[in-house]
Protein backbone atom coordinates (compact mmCIF):
# COMPACT_ATOMS: atom_id res chain seq x y z
CA UNK A 1 0.00 0.00 0.00
CA UNK A 2 1.31 3.65 -1.10
CA UNK A 3 2.63 5.21 2.22
CA UNK A 4 0.72 8.23 3.46
CA UNK A 5 2.13 11.26 5.31
CA UNK A 6 0.94 14.77 6.31
CA UNK A 7 3.05 17.12 3.73
CA UNK A 8 2.53 20.39 5.50
CA UNK A 9 3.22 21.29 9.11
CA UNK A 10 0.49 22.83 11.32
CA UNK A 11 0.50 26.71 11.66
CA UNK A 12 1.19 27.89 15.48
CA UNK A 13 -1.79 28.81 15.93
CA UNK A 14 -4.84 26.20 14.10
CA UNK A 15 -8.53 28.07 13.16
CA UNK A 16 -10.67 26.47 15.48
CA UNK A 17 -12.89 23.54 14.47
CA UNK A 18 -16.58 23.87 12.89
CA UNK A 19 -19.29 22.91 14.86
CA UNK A 20 -20.39 19.23 14.69
CA UNK A 21 -23.16 18.59 12.23
CA UNK A 22 -25.61 16.37 12.09
CA UNK A 23 -24.30 12.85 10.79
CA UNK A 24 -25.81 11.32 8.50
CA UNK A 25 -28.28 8.11 9.09
CA UNK A 26 -26.90 5.66 5.94
CA UNK A 27 -24.25 4.35 4.97
CA UNK A 28 -24.08 3.43 1.04
CA UNK A 29 -26.13 0.09 1.08
CA UNK A 30 -25.72 -2.50 -1.21
CA UNK A 31 -29.45 -3.94 -1.50
CA UNK A 32 -28.31 -6.89 -3.89
CA UNK A 33 -25.79 -8.11 -1.57
CA UNK A 34 -28.16 -8.28 1.18
CA UNK A 35 -30.35 -10.03 -1.19
CA UNK A 36 -27.64 -12.66 -1.95
CA UNK A 37 -26.61 -13.25 1.05
CA UNK A 38 -30.02 -13.89 2.56
CA UNK A 39 -30.95 -16.71 0.21
CA UNK A 40 -27.50 -18.60 0.25
CA UNK A 41 -28.97 -18.78 4.20
CA UNK A 42 -32.08 -20.14 3.14
CA UNK A 43 -33.99 -17.35 5.23
CA UNK A 44 -37.01 -15.26 4.20
CA UNK A 45 -37.53 -11.96 5.40
CA UNK A 46 -39.14 -12.93 8.14
CA UNK A 47 -36.33 -14.84 9.65
CA UNK A 48 -33.92 -11.38 9.53
CA UNK A 49 -36.89 -9.15 10.85
CA UNK A 50 -37.17 -11.48 14.07
CA UNK A 51 -33.53 -11.85 14.17
CA UNK A 52 -33.01 -8.33 14.61
CA UNK A 53 -35.74 -7.87 16.79
CA UNK A 54 -34.74 -10.55 19.28
CA UNK A 55 -31.03 -10.83 19.37
CA UNK A 56 -29.98 -6.89 18.21
CA UNK A 57 -32.58 -5.14 19.85
CA UNK A 58 -34.41 -3.50 16.91
CA UNK A 59 -38.03 -4.05 17.49
CA UNK A 60 -39.29 -1.91 15.16
CA UNK A 61 -37.91 -3.79 12.13
CA UNK A 62 -40.50 -5.56 10.17
CA UNK A 63 -40.22 -8.13 7.24
CA UNK A 64 -41.33 -5.01 4.79
CA UNK A 65 -38.22 -3.21 5.93
CA UNK A 66 -35.94 -5.99 5.06
CA UNK A 67 -37.66 -5.86 1.38
CA UNK A 68 -37.70 -2.10 1.32
CA UNK A 69 -33.54 -2.46 1.85
CA UNK A 70 -33.31 -5.41 -0.98
CA UNK A 71 -35.04 -3.64 -3.15
CA UNK A 72 -33.31 -0.24 -2.57
CA UNK A 73 -36.38 1.67 -1.77
CA UNK A 74 -34.82 1.89 1.78
CA UNK A 75 -31.74 2.28 3.59
CA UNK A 76 -30.77 0.55 7.29
CA UNK A 77 -29.25 3.08 9.78
CA UNK A 78 -25.69 2.61 10.93
CA UNK A 79 -27.06 0.55 13.94
CA UNK A 80 -29.62 -1.54 11.31
CA UNK A 81 -26.74 -2.03 9.03
CA UNK A 82 -24.61 -3.59 12.21
CA UNK A 83 -27.55 -5.87 13.46
CA UNK A 84 -28.32 -7.04 9.30
CA UNK A 85 -24.57 -8.25 9.19
CA UNK A 86 -25.16 -10.15 12.17
CA UNK A 87 -28.17 -11.72 11.41
CA UNK A 88 -26.86 -12.34 8.17
CA UNK A 89 -23.52 -13.92 9.32
CA UNK A 90 -21.29 -11.15 7.24
CA UNK A 91 -19.04 -8.01 7.92
CA UNK A 92 -21.08 -4.77 7.72
CA UNK A 93 -18.35 -4.09 4.56
CA UNK A 94 -20.25 -7.19 2.78
CA UNK A 95 -23.43 -4.83 2.56
CA UNK A 96 -22.14 -1.66 1.70
CA UNK A 97 -21.34 -0.27 -1.49
CA UNK A 98 -17.81 1.08 -1.92
CA UNK A 99 -16.85 3.62 0.97
CA UNK A 100 -16.94 7.21 -0.27
CA UNK A 101 -16.36 8.89 3.15
CA UNK A 102 -13.84 8.62 6.50
CA UNK A 103 -17.07 7.60 7.96
CA UNK A 104 -18.17 5.25 5.33
CA UNK A 105 -14.56 3.20 5.51
CA UNK A 106 -14.64 3.81 9.44
CA UNK A 107 -18.55 1.45 8.99
CA UNK A 108 -17.07 -1.04 6.77
CA UNK A 109 -14.33 -2.11 9.42
CA UNK A 110 -17.23 -2.51 11.92
CA UNK A 111 -15.06 0.29 14.14
CA UNK A 112 -16.86 3.12 16.78
CA UNK A 113 -15.60 6.34 16.42
CA UNK A 114 -13.92 5.63 20.28
CA UNK A 115 -12.17 3.20 18.74
CA UNK A 116 -9.89 5.34 15.51
CA UNK A 117 -9.81 7.86 17.89
CA UNK A 118 -7.72 5.92 20.66
CA UNK A 119 -5.75 4.62 17.38
CA UNK A 120 -4.97 7.69 15.86
CA UNK A 121 -4.36 9.80 18.96
CA UNK A 122 -7.46 12.08 18.81
CA UNK A 123 -10.28 13.09 21.01
CA UNK A 124 -12.98 11.74 19.90
CA UNK A 125 -15.18 14.93 19.17
CA UNK A 126 -12.31 16.23 17.21
CA UNK A 127 -12.07 13.14 15.32
CA UNK A 128 -15.94 13.19 14.83
CA UNK A 129 -15.90 16.73 13.31
CA UNK A 130 -13.31 15.57 11.12
CA UNK A 131 -15.97 12.72 9.68
CA UNK A 132 -18.42 15.31 9.27
CA UNK A 133 -16.09 17.80 7.65
CA UNK A 134 -14.02 15.72 5.71
CA UNK A 135 -11.13 17.54 6.40
CA UNK A 136 -8.60 15.24 8.27
CA UNK A 137 -6.13 17.11 10.21
CA UNK A 138 -3.05 15.09 11.87
CA UNK A 139 0.58 14.16 11.87
CA UNK A 140 2.52 11.95 9.54
CA UNK A 141 2.16 9.24 12.50
CA UNK A 142 -1.66 9.65 13.24
CA UNK A 143 -2.40 9.95 9.23
CA UNK A 144 -0.61 6.86 9.03
CA UNK A 145 -2.07 5.36 11.69
CA UNK A 146 -5.51 6.04 10.10
CA UNK A 147 -4.40 4.48 6.50
CA UNK A 148 -3.28 1.54 8.14
CA UNK A 149 -6.48 1.00 10.95
CA UNK A 150 -9.06 1.55 7.37
CA UNK A 151 -7.08 -0.21 5.09
CA UNK A 152 -6.78 2.83 2.90
CA UNK A 153 -4.78 3.60 -0.41
CA UNK A 154 -3.99 6.24 -1.27
CA UNK A 155 -6.39 7.02 -3.40
CA UNK A 156 -9.18 6.72 -0.62
CA UNK A 157 -6.71 8.88 1.87
CA UNK A 158 -6.77 11.40 -0.66
CA UNK A 159 -10.54 11.01 -0.58
CA UNK A 160 -11.96 10.94 2.56
CA UNK A 161 -9.70 13.35 3.34
CA UNK A 162 -11.01 16.14 1.41
CA UNK A 163 -8.03 16.61 -0.66
CA UNK A 164 -10.09 15.14 -3.70
CA UNK A 165 -11.46 18.70 -4.96
CA UNK A 166 -8.08 20.63 -4.49
CA UNK A 167 -6.17 18.01 -6.32
CA UNK A 168 -8.61 17.92 -9.34
CA UNK A 169 -8.26 21.67 -10.03
CA UNK A 170 -4.22 20.97 -10.08
CA UNK A 171 -4.53 18.62 -12.34
CA UNK A 172 -6.77 19.99 -14.37
CA UNK A 173 -4.46 23.17 -14.80
CA UNK A 174 -1.78 20.63 -15.27
CA UNK A 175 -3.27 19.37 -18.05
CA UNK A 176 -3.76 22.40 -19.87
CA UNK A 177 -1.26 24.63 -18.98
CA UNK A 178 2.45 24.04 -18.15
CA UNK A 179 2.54 20.81 -16.03
CA UNK A 180 6.04 21.33 -14.55
CA UNK A 181 4.64 23.91 -12.31
CA UNK A 182 2.26 21.55 -10.68
CA UNK A 183 4.37 19.27 -9.84
CA UNK A 184 5.35 20.73 -6.07
CA UNK A 185 1.69 21.44 -5.72
CA UNK A 186 0.25 18.08 -6.01
CA UNK A 187 3.00 17.15 -3.96
CA UNK A 188 1.69 18.14 -0.88
CA UNK A 189 -1.52 16.69 -1.76
CA UNK A 190 -0.23 13.11 -2.98
CA UNK A 191 3.12 12.02 -1.19
CA UNK A 192 5.01 9.99 -3.50
CA UNK A 193 8.31 10.36 -5.57
CA UNK A 194 8.74 13.03 -7.43
CA UNK A 195 9.34 11.19 -10.24
CA UNK A 196 6.22 9.41 -10.13
CA UNK A 197 4.09 12.59 -9.89
CA UNK A 198 6.01 14.06 -12.62
CA UNK A 199 5.58 11.20 -15.29
CA UNK A 200 1.95 11.43 -14.25
CA UNK A 201 1.40 15.25 -14.91
CA UNK A 202 3.31 15.14 -18.20
CA UNK A 203 1.59 12.18 -19.15
CA UNK A 204 -2.22 13.80 -18.60
CA UNK A 205 -0.98 17.03 -20.16
CA UNK A 206 -0.04 14.92 -23.36
CA UNK A 207 -2.85 13.15 -23.25
CA UNK A 208 -5.14 16.37 -22.97
CA UNK A 209 -3.57 17.80 -25.98
CA UNK A 210 -3.90 14.59 -27.82
CA UNK A 211 -7.41 14.04 -27.38
CA UNK A 212 -7.53 18.31 -28.58
CA UNK A 213 -5.33 17.41 -31.74
CA UNK A 214 -7.34 13.99 -32.90
CA UNK A 215 -10.26 15.56 -32.87
CA UNK A 216 -9.32 18.45 -35.27
CA UNK A 217 -7.62 16.12 -37.44
CA UNK A 218 -10.43 14.05 -37.98
CA UNK A 219 -12.48 17.39 -39.13
CA UNK A 220 -14.20 18.08 -35.49
CA UNK A 221 -14.41 21.39 -35.10
CA UNK A 222 -13.58 23.89 -32.29
CA UNK A 223 -16.22 22.77 -30.25
CA UNK A 224 -15.90 18.89 -30.83
CA UNK A 225 -12.70 19.49 -29.93
CA UNK A 226 -13.86 21.02 -26.50
CA UNK A 227 -16.33 18.74 -25.91
CA UNK A 228 -13.65 15.83 -26.02
CA UNK A 229 -11.26 17.49 -23.95
CA UNK A 230 -13.75 18.58 -21.20
CA UNK A 231 -14.83 14.65 -21.44
CA UNK A 232 -11.18 14.25 -20.56
CA UNK A 233 -11.09 16.77 -17.84
CA UNK A 234 -13.86 15.94 -16.21
CA UNK A 235 -12.09 12.34 -15.12
CA UNK A 236 -8.72 14.02 -14.82
CA UNK A 237 -8.21 12.40 -11.09
CA UNK A 238 -9.30 8.88 -12.80
CA UNK A 239 -6.82 9.33 -14.75
CA UNK A 240 -4.63 10.22 -12.82
CA UNK A 241 -4.33 6.92 -10.83
CA UNK A 242 -4.52 5.14 -13.15
CA UNK A 243 -1.01 6.66 -14.63
CA UNK A 244 0.21 6.40 -11.23
CA UNK A 245 -0.42 3.00 -10.74
CA UNK A 246 0.73 1.59 -14.12
CA UNK A 247 3.84 3.64 -13.05
CA UNK A 248 4.40 1.70 -9.96
CA UNK A 249 3.36 -1.45 -11.49
CA UNK A 250 6.22 -1.07 -13.67
CA UNK A 251 8.75 -0.02 -11.24
CA UNK A 252 7.84 -3.00 -9.09
CA UNK A 253 8.08 -5.17 -12.29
Amino acid sequence: MWAVRRPSARPSQPPPPPPLRSAPTTPPFNAPAARRLRAALGMAPEHVAYGMRVSYGHPHVTPDHVMAWERGAAAPTNSELTALAGVLWCSPAELIGRPRTLREHRIGRCLAPEDVARAVGHDVLAYLRMEETDSWRGTDRQSAALADLLGLGLPDFVTVTGRAGRLGDLLRSAATTRWQAYVRPVAKLVPLDRRFLEDALQGLHEDYQGHMAATLSWGGGIGDAGGAGQDFLDRIVEHFWTKLQDDTDLEAG
